[in-house]
């Protein structure tokens, strides 16, 4: 997904919390034993090879992915570093500059070298077919296939031409984007799609589609990336070897790197104590787990800022939730600081309160309070209701919309994880107060993507994460044909396009804030916090871990750094 949004009060270092995404390599036996094997714990399953679908948009793919890729994926030309500084991916690309304003044009230098790991060139039909992956046209690819998890880059490209330094990529009339930059470029090597019965993918969508269809199910091993997957299985592990051929500046020197499914931090941990893993970036937060590794002396961890927000949001196709007042009164009843509280008891962890912009943004307003949104308030829900038609709400009976139906909803949510767990239990309870039966089922481990693509909720808990970048995620979280939950409004897709019309990024955050003005009383998506994050790890079996808020990698995004302890 895209985007890192912050929002954290005065988080404390000593009682940890985690982030949606795991990492850590490990030896067998004790650090110092000059093994060249590191085994990296992830906390979740995932269900697709192929990061530009919607089903492949999951973030425990992307850590499992990372060591092939090293940020050069569905995503980004490159990654953040602990400092929110982009680097652009040197392994392909020499340079990248704005050639052209109107029509806006960027050019990508690639280094001579630029290879695929079997040998073969980066060549222009790679940055094409990456183009027509994401791009939502029907006539670049079947999209019941394609199932893109965002068009918001790939549908402004007019076309991609190969030039004396590379490529050249020009955009259509008007549109503009200052973060231009951290766009996705080259992902999947089109040589090999080709040699595997897709020739044809440039003039036939249906044969794209298949070629799309086969890169979700199969895990292709040229890569451009410092490793190259020897052997894995879906939603269960990747097993790497180093990429000899792997032009980037830092050479890998962990020989055999493995990416393996632990869930929970409980069983993290354990394992972690046990010496089987060399450290994970937890999923879910568990203080007490968290202490054990803190009372531990020989073993590490780092508790920081950023990287994924997580929300409630609503399907508007759903029976019910189609009526954006009833989507008001529930947005109204949830109580977000209590879920706050209850889930971190002991850590500060403040309200987010803009879709776009954490709180310490120069570019954060907030519109979301005066709406009563979060708030908890069912008086006020109620008579949100009553005004709008329907009974019950007020004397605390069972809901009936205006035509005399109960209202009844599905809120979902990740199995195991507590306090996505706690969030949907807390809204329960609320909801019941304005008469609201809502059922709680669970999204069994892996299967996310799966829910979200095919909208099988009413309700749904999960986080975006990602980078320091806000452009995208307008279209990402709201733009028509693109967002989970339904959302199709020509107010907010109007207001989208205007995000990407500027390449002065001041400008082009205001048009994203004028996007939530529009969003914010169609009660959407109801923002909670942003997740405090946190790593652990044993320093005699790694070295090299940096905690990073600012990549989708989080402490993977230096993974080529990692040595042996």
């Amino acid at each position: 997904m895209a985007l890192t949004r912050r929002a954290l009060g005065g988080l404390t270092i000593g009682g940890t919390a985690a982030f949606t995404l795991a990492a850590c390599g490990g030896n067998e036996g004790n650090g110092g034993s000059g093994s060249k094997e590191l085994i990296w714990a992830i906390p979740s399953a995932w269900e697709s090879w192929n990061e530009n679908t919607g089903a492949g948009n999951n973030s425990y793919g992307h850590q499992a992915m990372f060591p092939k890729t090293f940020g050069l994926d569905g995503n980004s030309s490159g990654d953040f570093d602990e400092n929110g500084d982009f680097h652009l991916n040197d392994a392909v690309f020499a340079d990248a500059k704005v050639i052209n304003e109107a029509p806006f044009q960027v050019e990508y230098t690639l280094q001579e070298n630029a290879q695929w790991s079997d040998g073969e060139p980066i060549r222009v039909e790679d940055f094409i077919f990456q183009w027509y992956s994401i791009s939502g046209n029907p006539e670049h690819a079947n999209q019941e296939q394609a199932q893109p998890a965002s068009t918001t880059y790939g549908s402004k490209i007019a076309s991609i031409e190969a030039s004396d330094a590379g490529v050249v990529v020009t955009f259509v009339e008007g549109h503009l984007d200052p973060e231009w930059l951290y766009s996705p470029t080259v992902y999947l090597p089109s040589h090999v799609l080709e040699a595997e019965g897709f020739a044809d993918w440039q003039t036939d969508p249906a044969v794209m589609g298949n070629a799309i269809e086969w890169s979700e199910a199969n895990l292709i091993d040229v890569v451009t990336g410092p490793w190259k997957p020897v052997d894995s299985k879906m939603g269960e592990y990747v097993v790497y070897e180093i990429n000899d051929k792997y032009q980037g500046s830092v050479k890998p020197t962990v020989e055999k790197l493995t990416m393996r499914v632990v869930e929970g931090t409980e069983a993290i941990v354990t394992e972690l104590r046990q010496g089987t893993i060399a450290g994970a970036w937890p999923s879910e937060f568990m203080q007490e787990e968290f202490a054990k590794v803190a009372d531990d002396p020989n073993l590490e961890q780092a508790v920081y800022e950023g990287g994924v927000w997580i929300h409630l949001d609503t399907n508007v196709l759903s029976e019910f939730l189609k009526d954006q007042a009833l989507r008001q009164a529930v947005f109204t009843a949830v109580n977000v600081a209590d879920s706050i509280e209850r889930i971190f008891p002991e850590t500060e962890v403040s309200q987010r309160l803009n879709h776009f912009f954490g709180q310490k943004s120069d570019y954060f307003v907030d519109l979301l309070t005066e709406t009563g949104q979060g708030s908890g308030d069912v008086v006020k829900a109620a008579e949100i209701l009553t005004t709008a038609g329907y009974t019950g709400a007020a004397e605390g009976e069972t809901l009936k919309t205006p035509e005399g139906k109960d209202v009844k909803l599905v809120i979902r949510y990740g199995e195991g994880d507590a306090a996505r767990t706690t969030i949907a239990e807390l809204a329960q309870a609320q909801l019941a107060k304005i008469g609201i039966a809502l059922e709680l089922k669970a999204i069994p481990d892996g299967e996310l993507g799966t829910v979200l693509s095919e909208s099988d909720f009413d309700l749904v808990v999960f986080g975006w994460s990602g980078s320091p970048t806000f452009g995208s995620a307008p279209g990402q979280y709201f733009l028509t044909d693109v967002a989970y939950g339904n959302y199709s409004f020509p107010e907010v897709d109007e207001a989208i396009a205007k995000v990407q019309s500027t390449i002065d990024v001041a400008e082009s955050a205001a048009f994203a804030n004028e996007v939530e003005a529009i969003v914010v009383p169609l009660a959407l998506t109801l923002p909670f916090y942003d997740e405090p994050q946190g790593i652990v790890w044993n320093p005699s079996v790694i070295d090299g871990i940096k905690a990073n808020g600012n990549s989708q990698a989080g402490p993977i995004f230096n993974v080529v750094e990692w040595k042996n302890a």
